[in-house]
C-alpha cells in the first residue's frame, strides 16, 4: 500500500468521523428545534387567550398546564445535555463564559421588557433564567459520575414538597422555588424543582453519549431521508435563542392585528371568573380542590351581591375583607367536605 493511499484512507476515516460527529450534533439542534415549535404552539395558545379568543385559564390549566412543564423540561434536559458535550473532555471555561452571558444577558431582556408590558407578571425567573443558573450548577457536576448527577435531580425534584418555607417568601429568594406562597409571573421556572431535568439531561450525556458515538460509527446514516427533518429542525435549534427572543412578540402582534378586524366575543363574566380563579388557585396551590373553592367563591360572591362590582372593577381583591372572609369560608367549606 503507498503512503498516498494510506493517507487517504486516514483521512477518509477522519471525514467520516467528523461527517458523524456533525450529524449527532445536527439531531440534538433537531431536538431542540421542535422543543421551539412545541413552545412557539403553546405561547400561541396562550396570546389566543389573552386577547379572549379561547377561554380564560385554557393556557394555565389540565393538558396545556401539562404540555408547558414537558416543553421546559425538553429545553432543560437538551441544555445539561449540551453542557456536557460543550465542555469535553476539558472544561473550556471561556466558552461556557460566552454562552453564559448570552443566556443571561437574554433572560435580563426579558425581564426588562415583561416588566413595563405586564408589570404586575412579569417574568423574573423564567426559563432562560433557569438555564442559566442550572448551567452554573452543572460546572459542579461535570467531573463526577453521571449516577451522582441522577441523585441529585430526584433531590432537587423532592426539595418543593418537603421543604417550603415562609423564609423563601421574599421576592429576594422566589429564584429558589422553596415559597410558600407561589408569586405571580408569566413565566415561572425556579431553580428547584426545575433544576432536575437539566441534571438528568448532564447525567444521560455522560453516560449515553460516549456509546451513541461510538454506535453511530459502525452503522449507515440515512442522510437525504433524515434531512427532510433534520435540516429545518436542526436550523431552528442552532438560531434557538434568537427565535426565543423574537417569535412571542411576533406571534403577539399577529394576534393583536387580527383582534384590531375581528375582536373576540366578550366572555361571560361567570365563566371568566371561573376560570381565571381556577388558574390562579392552581398557581398557588397546584394540589387543591380549585374548582370546588372557586364554585364556592362564586356562589357567595353573588348572594351578597359582591360579584357585579367586583367584575367592573369596584372591588379591590387583595385589600377588601370581605373577599378576604368569603375567601377564608370557601377553604373550610372544601376542606370539610360540605
Amino acid at each position: 500500500m503507498s503512503e498516498n493511499t494510506a493517507t487517504t484512507i486516514s483521512d477518509t476515516r477522519h471525514a467520516s468521523s467528523d461527517i458523524k460527529k456533525r450529524h449527532r450534533i445536527a439531531l440534538l439542534d433537531a431536538l431542540r428545534g421542535s422543543a421551539l415549535v412545541t413552545m412557539a404552539i403553546y405561547h400561541f395558545v396562550w396570546d389566543l387567550e389573552f386577547f379572549g379568543y379561547v377561554t380564560a385559564g385554557t393556557a394555565a390549566t389540565g393538558g396545556w398546564r401539562l404540555f408547558a412543564r414537558l416543553i421546559a423540561s425538553s429545553f432543560l434536559f437538551l441544555a445539561g445535555y449540551s453542557l456536557v458535550l460543550g465542555q469535553r473532555p476539558n472544561l473550556r471555561l471561556r466558552a461556557f463564559g460566552r454562552r453564559f452571558v448570552k443566556i443571561a444577558g437574554a433572560a435580563l431582556l426579558i425581564s426588562i421588557a415583561t416588566w413595563f408590558v405586564f408589570p404586575d407578571s412579569f417574568i423574573f425567573f423564567g426559563i432562560l433564567h433557569s438555564i442559566a443558573a442550572a448551567s452554573l450548577v452543572g460546572l459542579l457536576f461535570l467531573p463526577l459520575p453521571a449516577i451522582v448527577s441522577f441523585v441529585a435531580a430526584a433531590a432537587a425534584f423532592a426539595a418543593p414538597l418537603y421543604l417550603r418555607s415562609s423564609i423563601f417568601d421574599t421576592p429576594l429568594l422566589w429564584w429558589v422555588g422553596l415559597s410558600e406562597t407561589i408569586p405571580r409571573s408569566n413565566d415561572y421556572v425556579p431553580l428547584l424543582p426545575w433544576l432536575a431535568p437539566f441534571l438528568v439531561g448532564l447525567g444521560t450525556a455522560k453516560l449515553l453519549h460516549p456509546f451513541l458515538i461510538s454506535r453511530g460509527a459502525s452503522t449507515k446514516r440515512e442522510e437525504s431521508r433524515s434531512n427532510l427533518w433534520i435540516k429545518p429542525l436542526a436550523f431552528g435549534g442552532r438560531h434557538s435563542l434568537a427565535i426565543y427572543l423574537v417569535h412571542q412578540p411576533l406571534l403577539i402582534g399577529l394576534v393583536y392585528l387580527f383582534a384590531q378586524i375581528a375582536p373576540a366575543a366578550a366572555p361571560d363574566p361567570e365563566q371568566a371568573y371561573r376560570a381565571n380563579c381556577v388558574a390562579a388557585c392552581n398557581r398557588s396551590d397546584p394540589g387543591a380542590p380549585c374548582e370546588a373553592f372557586c364554585g364556592c367563591t362564586l356562589d357567595r360572591l353573588k348572594e351578597q351581591s359582591l360579584f357585579g362590582d367586583l367584575n367592573m372593577g369596584k372591588i379591590d381583591v387583595n385589600t377588601d375583607e370581605r373577599i378576604a372572609r368569603i375567601a377564608r369560608q370557601c377553604t373550610m367549606d372544601v376542606q370539610s367536605g360540605d
